[in-house]
């Protein structure tokens, strides 16, 4: 049986969103508060389509995400595969929650996301960031009902399966 997959560019487009809005000036002051958007859209659609996202996405992009902000080459790869990983496990259960239990658990993975950062930060001999440094979790936590919704009506509208 030939199962056919629509969507494939509407996902692309919306990791390029992602991408675009992580390397997108700001100014200093909101610099700190830049929400982890790839790994949010990541989150959403490894919860959506569990069969179709996966950690080699999560992988792709990080590296992709690497190579654009000249970060050391795997630093948000390892984060953002491991986030896919923790969401497919989770997935099953994380879409029954109601958006706010999926923002607080969407609040773990990126603080994994940050702490995985971090550690590569610390392994590479680089100074440790300031208090600052955890404050896009939380900017992604209150982003994700937002997120959500209109990731959602952008998979039923282009009928993304």
């Amino acid at each position: 049986m030939l199962v056919r997959h629509h969507g494939a560019f509407t996902i692309l487009a919306s990791f390029m969103l992602a991408l675009v809005l992580t390397i997108l000036p700001l100014p200093d002051l909101a610099q700190s508060f830049r929400p982890q958007w790839v790994a949010l859209v990541l989150i959403y659609w490894c919860l959506a389509l569990p069969e179709r996202v996966g950690i080699g996405i999560g992988w792709s992009c990080g590296l992709v995400l690497d190579v654009m902000t000249g970060t050391l080459l795997g630093q948000h790869a390892l984060g953002l595969s491991l986030v896919a990983f923790l969401t497919l496990k989770l997935h099953q259960r994380t879409r029954l929650f109601p958006l706010w239990q999926q923002a607080l658990t969407v609040l773990v993975l990126l603080f994994v996301e940050r702490l995985l950062f971090l550690w590569a930060l610390g392994a590479a001999g680089q100074a440790t960031p300031s208090l600052w440094y955890w404050a896009p979790p939380f900017i992604g936590m209150l982003l994700w009902p937002w997120l959500y919704i209109v990731l959602r009506d952008t998979q039923r509208r282009f009928r993304v399966t």
